[in-house]
């Protein structure tokens, strides 16, 4: 599958001016200076974290660590992305937030004296070298994640007299045997040679997963056993420079050794030494950091605290989203109080994209890999879940799902499962084998979810449900899989790589849209439109009709299946079926399903009706974390007139009791970028920073983070959905509808008092790059990555438009949307007349 290659994104444009206008200044755009750029968004602090949590992260995308101090230590605790204590099977995590995954071990770095305190101390993320610099009284150090291989790295410069103690422990993360059930962990210490390791080894009947922990320490070292939980190594002599290097490995192979492959790592890295590690990852972020950037100024200094997030985003991401599973959203690789966080360890739908819906403009798409391997590994596990669960056909993605997808389950179990969830049997009917068989299985995932919290009685655990029958937040949820496809398809817009949609996405395309087709609840009524009933509306609307959610996710999941088979020229069978269910589709449920609301605007409703005794309210308004209309292309400009009024009327009814400079959105909020979407810059002026600084009830550490998720969940969901918004803010590249050709469209939604400058990734794989100077547009400058057609809304409405292809004029144009052909590496300039790109540097992109 074809990669977008690394690219430097531009040398200088020379741009010079044939028919100058009157006072109008020649636009001159330099390459950035990357360095400074991404500084700003470094964190600095002069006293020691607050807490653990607030500790400085490091990492390579597949181990990593925050870094914080005590006065005595630095500390650490490993992560892994791919460590899980338990699969989606397991009978022995019945109760909530009680299963765990991610923690490898902890890392002290003891220097037996208060060394971290007092006028002297200071530590430094750089995010641009992505290392961390901690200083105290006479010791300084630096702590980086190799990026060749997954190792941390602290090199120590300790001042003090030469016989000054340095000792590096390693501790288990809990005891070294915890049983659940038939679920065991067992952890050991030990001395292999001149290192120290931890193993971790998680079994339940057929699962196995193993991690380990290596350390080794530069110069004379001995090591000892401490006690049960903990091994150390120490230094034996009176250098100055230290190096501690610190290796770990993960397996689901029980016949791998593991401790092995870490020390592989290790010695890997030993023999290099600290500085030609810290060099080679100076030269990757480089590279990194080149890829694309946004740089923002106002007189009000808010832009440059939205730019400093959004870099740290980058940042943050890059660090985390490099391994084989996705990062998770509570916890990342940054939690510190062991392997256990609140919501375990399943994948949440919502929350994740809260990092993943930001990424394809970034220019970053090897960001999104993670998430698109996990999806299609457990592909086959998802097919069988829409048979054994739904009694239907495609693929079936739950909105909480496992890292390994979904358990297939007894026959007889499926059997009663379709007929309870389908609503064809009563749930007070449900049978005791039935009941037997749920009572061990994780509420959380979204098929149990009906079974709620309970309490420890007499010996056993009794758990309650919700008090709906089979309905639950998370369990009659299908647009999850529509959404998941639909970044398939838009990997597919962004690169326009025939191979991928070929043998991923337009496979996925189709699951869903058979799944929707085939689901024994969706079916033709009498006005001859097809509707689904007895789902959910999101978390908060049960057993309802119509829910919003479905609604928008087969408006935009049919038409771009339709489309992908039409460019594969495969199915056309299934394409005109396909035709005639969109085009009969029931329309989105509104304000005119409810007779009382029909004297206001016509709003968007989260459903046409609800039956649910316990969670109702379908007339409410869409659920704001998830504005399912705005985001399968169905209200874009351009698109249909009659859904951008009623997005515009439904999103000005969310600030009917607060307006937008008052308003701050939820952690999962999609309403800034909804406002992105509509070119609202009135509500992105107060919507981004307000999303900053979180709703009240969220603290921001000094890290940036939070732990709005509850224990052990330090994340930066609210600065990826900005960041969504940001980019959306300042680049479209969205089609007027799905599966139609894009258009790009700078500056779409951007408050014009703040001056802005980018490199964004386009649909269509253009590299675009723009200036927006004391509230004018000054220059629309493109790559063509692959070749396509491109399109782009004139940013001087109504003005003469000079195109510049490859240093020559191509053409001029005044009309709304500018077209012209491409072939792959030219490169193109937009500027409005009187302004000529004649000479570009020959280093361009």
């Amino acid at each position: 599958m074809g990669k977008i290659k690394g690219l430097l994104i531009l040398s200088i444009y020379f741009l010079l001016v044939e028919q100058p206008v009157k006072g109008q200044p020649v636009p001159v755009l330099r390459t950035p200076d990357y360095k400074q750029l991404v500084s700003r968004a470094d964190l600095i602090y002069n006293k020691p974290a607050s807490r653990s949590e607030a500790g400085q992260p490091i990492g390579n995308g597949r181990m990593g660590s925050l870094v914080w101090t005590t006065p005595s230590q630095i500390r650490m605790q490993i992560n892994r992305v791919d460590i899980f204590g338990n699969n989606s099977a397991t009978d022995n995590f019945y109760q909530r937030n009680t299963d765990y995954c991610g923690g490898a071990g902890f890392v002290d770095l003891d220097f037996e004296q208060p060394v971290f305190n007092g006028a002297s101390f200071k530590q430094e993320l750089s995010c641009y070298d992505a290392v961390s610099a901690v200083q105290g009284q006479l010791v300084t150090a630096k702590i980086i994640a190799w990026n060749e291989q997954d190792v941390m790295a602290v090199q120590v410069n300790d001042q003090r007299k030469t016989n000054a103690a340095l000792a590096v422990k390693l501790r288990m993360l809990r005891m070294p045997v915890t049983l659940r059930g038939d679920h065991a962990a067992r952890s050991k210490v030990e001395i292999k040679g001149r290192y120290i390791v931890l193993t971790q080894v998680f079994k339940e009947k057929e699962y196995y997963c193993s991690s380990a922990v290596a350390i080794g320490l530069s110069g004379n070292t001995f090591a000892e056993i401490t006690n049960d939980l903990t091994v150390q190594l120490k230094k034996t002599n009176g250098t100055n420079t230290s190096a501690v290097f610190i290796a770990s490995a993960a397996s689901f192979d029980a016949t791998e050794d593991i401790a092995a492959a870490a020390i592989l790592k290790l010695e890997a890295a030993m023999q290099k030494g600290f500085e030609p590690l810290y060099k080679s990852n100076k030269k990757w972020w480089a590279a990194f950091w080149a890829q694309s950037f946004i740089q923002l100024s106002g007189a009000d200094g808010v832009a440059g605290e939205i730019e400093k997030n959004y870099t740290y985003f980058l940042y943050v991401m890059a660090s985390s989203s490099r391994g084989a599973y996705p990062v998770k959203f509570n916890g990342m690789l940054w939690t510190t109080g062991g392997d256990a966080r609140q919501w375990g360890g399943a994948f949440w739908g919502a929350n994740q994209s809260c990092y993943y819906e930001a990424l394809f403009p970034t220019n970053h798409l090897e960001l999104m890999d993670p998430m698109f391997h996990m999806y299609t590994a457990a592909i086959p596990s998802f097919q069988k879940a829409a048979e054994q669960q739904w009694g239907s056909k495609g693929v079936y993605i739950p909105e909480t799902v496992g890292f390994d997808g979904v358990p297939a389950l007894p026959d007889s179990i499926a059997s009663e499962m379709r007929e309870l969830y389908l609503l064809k049997k009563p749930w007070a009917n449900r049978s005791a084998s039935f009941m037997n068989y749920a009572f061990t299985k994780q509420p959380f995932l979204s098929r149990w979810n009906w079974k709620f919290t309970g309490q420890w009685k007499n010996g056993r655990w009794e758990y309650i449900d919700r008090g709906d029958g089979p309905f639950g937040p998370v369990n009659h949820i299908f647009s999850r899989g529509a959404k998941i496809a639909y970044q398939y398809w838009q990997r597919y817009e962004y690169t326009q790589d025939r191979e991928w949609l070929r043998d991923l996405a337009y496979p996925l395309l189709k699951g869903i849209a058979e799944f929707y087709r085939n689901f024994p609840n969706f079916r033709k009524g009498k006005d001859g439109n097809y509707f689904i009933q007895h789902v959910n509306d999101n978390e908060s609307i049960w057993d309802a009709e119509n829910p919003v959610e479905e609604i928008s996710a087969m408006m935009g999941i049919f038409p771009a299946a339709i489309k992908a088979s039409e460019l594969l020229n495969v199915d056309a069978d299934l394409r005109s079926i396909w035709k005639e269910v969109f085009n009969h589709l029931s329309p989105l449920p509104s304000s005119k399903d409810y007779p009382g609301m029909r004297q206001q605007p016509e709003v968007w409703v989260g459903a046409k009706r609800s039956i649910s005794q316990v969670r109702g309210f379908g007339q409410r308004l869409p659920d704001g974390n998830t504005m399912p209309v705005w985001f399968f292309d169905l209200c874009n400009k351009g698109g249909n007139r009659d859904l951008v009024r009623i997005a515009n009327n439904t999103f000005d009814a969310y600030f009917k009791e607060r307006n937008a400079a008052a308003t701050f959105p939820h952690i999962l909020s999609k309403i800034p970028a909804a406002a992105a979407v509509l070119g609202r810059a009135d509500a992105i002026k107060y919507l981004l920073p307000n999303m900053l600084k979180g709703n009240g009830r969220i603290h921001v550490m000094e890290n940036r983070m939070d732990l709005s998720e509850g224990f052990f969940t330090t994340n930066i969901q609210r600065i990826g959905r900005m960041a969504d918004a940001l980019q959306q803010s300042l680049c479209q590249s969205a089609p007027p509808g799905p599966g139609a050709d894009p258009v790009i469209e700078v500056f779409a939604a951007w408050p014009k008092e703040w001056n802005a400058q980018f490199t964004l990734l386009c649909r269509g794989n253009f590299l675009t790059t723009a200036s927006l100077k004391n509230r004018e547009v000054e220059f629309v400058a493109i790559r063509s990555n692959a070749g396509a057609a491109c399109r782009v809304r004139n940013p001087w409405s109504g003005r003469l438009v000079r195109i510049y292809k490859n240093g020559a004029l191509l053409q001029e144009s005044k009309e709304t949307v500018l077209v012209f052909n491409t072939a792959q590496n030219d490169h193109f300039m937009l500027v409005p007349k009187g302004i000529a790109g004649a000479r570009l540097s020959p280093k361009l992109f």
